[in-house]
């Protein structure tokens, strides 16, 4: 007999791998100054987070589809305005990343991410130490380690980037669990990014200003709607997806299929942009 639980579950499994392999397609291209042009990535995530915070507000507040939960300001200042810090941060150094270096070897440095994940977890006690997963986790940063040496545009500020992103992302993820199951609290998708999304934008706002807010103003930009429309409602499904598969799983569980869809991203990239070229190690 199919378990329908368990098919549910895979369902939305594949379904975030394939918005979260089209977003980051989709970013790459509207960041890259090769293509699009549009240099300026704590702006393009800031109207993410605009955007999926307007969606969740009339969903809630005026159209009622879903019912707002109790919030308390201890849990909202406890577990809402750090998971908020930490998914800004990691969306802000992820998208900053696709400035320095490809898709493909982004992707591979996002192979550490169950990693960082279990050792946040471990360190936040919602996963208990173990030899074998440590063991597993050592193997895997060691083929993270062999890829960045054959690795032909390595560029530092890139990495760096891209692996503060991972460990932002990693205690967002444990964070969101702690808040999901652990308070006891019931956040759907549309609820979570009702919550976290305008908290997210607040903490984008201050690195804006001194960042790019004085580039863009003596900057040609090159605005387009409906790219930054469909690139803002691709973020937004991915968002309900991340939160929706959290809800369902845990945090380890999202990073492994992460690594799944990995692989393929890097696959396509290499077809999609040119640069992305994967060559073998002597």
């Amino acid at each position: 007999m199919i378990n329908k639980a368990l098919v549910l579950t895979y369902f939305y499994l594949l379904i975030y791998i394939l918005l979260s392999s089209g977003v980051i397609l989709y970013n790459k291209w509207v960041l890259s100054p090769k293509y699009f042009n549009f240099s300026f990535p704590i702006t393009l995530t800031m109207i993410h987070m605009a955007f999926s915070g307007i969606v969740a507000f009339f969903l809630i507040r005026v159209f009622k589809v879903v019912a707002p939960v109790k919030m308390t300001f201890e849990i909202y200042a406890t577990c809402v305005v750090p998971i908020s810090a930490f998914f800004a941060s990691s969306l802000w150094f992820g998208n900053t990343a696709y400035l320095h270096i490809s898709v493909a070897f982004i992707q591979m440095l996002k192979a550490l991410m169950p990693v960082a994940t279990f050792f946040m977890g471990v360190m936040c006690g919602t996963d208990k130490p173990r030899c074998d997963v440590f063991l597993n986790m050592v193997l895997v940063s060691v083929g993270v380690v062999i890829s960045s040496y054959g690795e032909i545009h390595f560029n530092i500020v890139g990495t760096v980037y891209q692996v503060t992103g991972i460990l932002a992302e990693a205690l967002r993820l444990v964070l969101t669990q702690v808040l999901l199951q652990k308070k006891g609290l019931t956040l759907n998708p549309i609820t979570s990014l009702y919550y976290i999304a305008p908290c997210s934008f607040v903490f984008l706002f201050v690195p804006w200003c001194l960042l790019e807010k004085p580039a863009m103003e003596v900057s040609q930009i090159q605005f387009n709607f409906w790219i930054f429309f469909s690139n803002a409602l691709c973020a937004l499904a991915l968002n309900l997806s991340i939160f929706l598969v959290i809800g369902r799983t845990g945090a380890v569980t999202v990073r492994v299929a992460g690594v799944l869809k990995d692989w393929i991203l890097i696959a396509l990239s290499t077809v999609v942009f040119p640069e992305s070229t994967i060559t073998g190690l002597i």
